[in-house]
């Protein structure tokens, strides 16, 4: 069996062709997906500011076989993230994805004696 890592992904992407009811909704639905609705779930957790109504991130938790890397937990990403927006009717384009193994993240500690 080979070793599963933890990613932490974040798809980045610009809302294109929007039609009214979509930016109706997401203007509606923007207190929700704000700042404090960041969270890196399994079937994602999408951001955006409602002005101006462009750009949206979704938080995204990978877990595949570390010999795939981060390369194929990005594309799993934008898998999803195509998938859940095209399945909410929102028009999108120019979806990139920034990864972070948390498996070989390093953790700098501060040190006790600087108190």
């Amino acid at each position: 069996m080979s070793e599963r890592h933890t990613y932490r992904v974040i798809v980045r992407g610009t809302w294109e062709g929007l039609t009214e009811d979509a930016r109706t909704r997401l203007l509606a639905e923007a207190g929700d997906h704000g700042m404090a609705s960041m969270r890196f779930t399994e079937e994602g957790s999408l951001s955006y500011e409602p002005s101006p109504l462009k750009h949206f991130s979704l938080r995204y938790v990978v877990v595949s076989d570390a010999a795939d890397g981060e390369e194929m937990a990005g594309a799993i990403a934008e898998d999803r993230a195509e998938t859940a927006l095209r399945a909410l009717g929102y028009g999108f384009r120019d979806l990139r994805s920034t990864v972070t193994d948390l498996d070989t993240m390093k953790i700098n500690r501060k040190s006790h004696s600087r108190r």
